[in-house]
């Protein structure tokens, strides 16, 4: 490994990932970077500013005493530089023999920093996603039909919801149909229609909501299960209602009893959820890490989404199936991946308007984790939720061949969840605007700043 436990620099290999760097990005004028001479090697730093503010150097390659720089935090600094320069080259990648564990090293380094809490919140620059894709390997499958549902959809919602220009182009980069085609691949173009069309109904609805208060938040509620509960008959002039009607009504021409029931079901708890999330947000609250998970697993939206893996799938599990204890688990661990990674990639956007609902700030505040460290944490516990996921789907009990190829169905309908967020996330704009694919390869995230309200 480059950083030993003794916290002194491999010589040979370093040396290369230094000089390899230089020739890479060393006229990018996007990095603030300076050679420094810790241990004898030319290093150089991307960001040095971050941890040693006071030492940033006027001129680039102005040479820095390790007795001006913490070494630490320089060697953490500079794993950025390391883990670009290693994805571009596979020569020096085996020229470093052993030093394939480079994110081990990064992880080892990250907590080394140095500890003072006002120098880690405040002059944090940037923060770097774990490897989330890699840690998921289900293959990722598109349905046939996405293009073309995708763009009627797509116009849908902008008939129904009269968006500014600012916003109708917001949503065009969201992307909401690609989404929906990688979680139900399977799907015939009909029943891809009504759930593409929930889709963006569901991501239109939660950026409303942002804005609401309780009360408003409440009225949302009352006008769109209302809706669903008769979709034919309820009279609304509201445009979520109007929405609500036009995708529900055809949901229900296919849609199993049972299948129906627990989409309505869910959709009720996402509204109650996110009334709770008002609340909290008018109170200025920062809610404790397990009160936080279990309204965020209502707030994700997840729910009504695995329902209609057994509407797109044209199957409605028993009752006593769905509310099997380990469906139940597998659902959760399903849950928890996509929401707490949706959290890591929404983070930037949230923090730069003050949203606290989200679980990196949650740990940071109850854990007294700096934002590095956090970010480390919740991947820690997306890994475990795969993890878990599979471990219920070997101890699934049988139910009968008719049954048991159901199940199959929904069980893969999760897995599809599981992989088609995760790579969605870098597709669409909503998180890292044009920049994903690079922030999917480089996994390097720099804050935006903070909006005045």
């Amino acid at each position: 490994m480059l950083y030993s436990p003794s916290g002194r620099v491999a010589g040979g290999g370093f040396s290369q990932v230094a000089g390899a760097f230089k020739a890479e990005i060393g006229s990018d004028i996007r990095f603030c970077h300076a050679a420094a001479k810790v241990e004898g090697h030319d290093v150089f730093t991307h960001h040095l500013m971050q941890y040693a503010p006071t030492n940033q150097p006027n001129c680039k390659n102005e040479a820095i005493s390790p007795s001006r720089v913490n070494q630490d935090a320089l060697l953490w600094s500079v794993t950025y530089a390391v883990n670009r320069v290693l994805s571009r080259s596979t020569d020096l990648r085996a020229d470093l023999c052993g030093y394939d564990a480079i994110d081990r090293w990064a992880r080892h380094v990250s907590i080394r920093r140095p500890t003072s809490p006002s120098t880690l919140e405040s002059q944090a620059y940037h923060f770097v996603l774990p490897d989330l894709v890699s840690d998921c390997t289900y293959p990722l499958r598109v349905n046939d039909n996405c293009e073309e549902v995708a763009r009627v959809s797509e116009q849908w919602l902008l008939d129904a919801a009269n968006h500014s220009e600012r916003k109708r182009r917001a949503f065009l980069g969201l992307k909401a149909g690609e989404l929906t085609a990688a979680c139900y691949p399977d799907a015939d173009a009909f029943h891809l229609r009504v759930c593409v069309d929930f889709m963006n109904y569901l991501f239109n609805l939660d950026d409303w909501l942002d804005e609401f208060d309780v009360e408003g938040t409440r009225g949302m509620h009352d006008c769109c299960i209302g809706a669903m509960r008769d979709p034919l008959n309820f009279e609304t002039d509201k445009r979520a209602g109007i929405m609500t009607k036009s995708f529900f009504s055809r949901f229900i021409q296919t849609g199993g009893p049972g299948c129906t029931e627990r989409f309505i079901h869910t959709m009720d708890l996402f509204f109650k959820a996110v009334a709770i999330q008002a609340a909290d947000r008018e109170k200025d609250v920062i809610p404790d890490f397990e009160s936080y998970i279990t309204i965020r697993r209502d707030t994700s939206g997840c729910k009504p989404c695995f329902a209609l893996i057994e509407y797109a799938s044209r199957i409605d599990l028993p009752d006593e199936v769905a509310e099997h204890p380990l469906i139940r688990s597998m659902e959760e661990a399903t849950n928890d991946l996509v929401t707490w990674s949706n959290d890591l990639f929404s983070y930037n956007v949230e923090q730069s308007r003050g949203d606290t609902h989200n679980m990196i700030p949650v740990i940071m505040h109850q854990r007294g984790l700096n934002l590095q460290e956090a970010v480390e944490y919740v991947g820690a516990l997306c890994k475990s939720s795969i993890q878990r996921f599979e471990t219920d789907r070997k101890n699934l009990p049988t139910w009968g061949p008719e049954i048991d190829r159901d199940v199959a169905v929904y069980v893969e309908g999760l897995q599809n969840w599981i992989v088609g967020s995760l790579h969605w996330s870098f597709d669409s704009e909503r998180y890292f605007g044009t920049s994903g694919h690079e922030v999917k390869q480089q996994r390097l995230v720099k804050l935006l700043p903070k909006v005045l309200s």
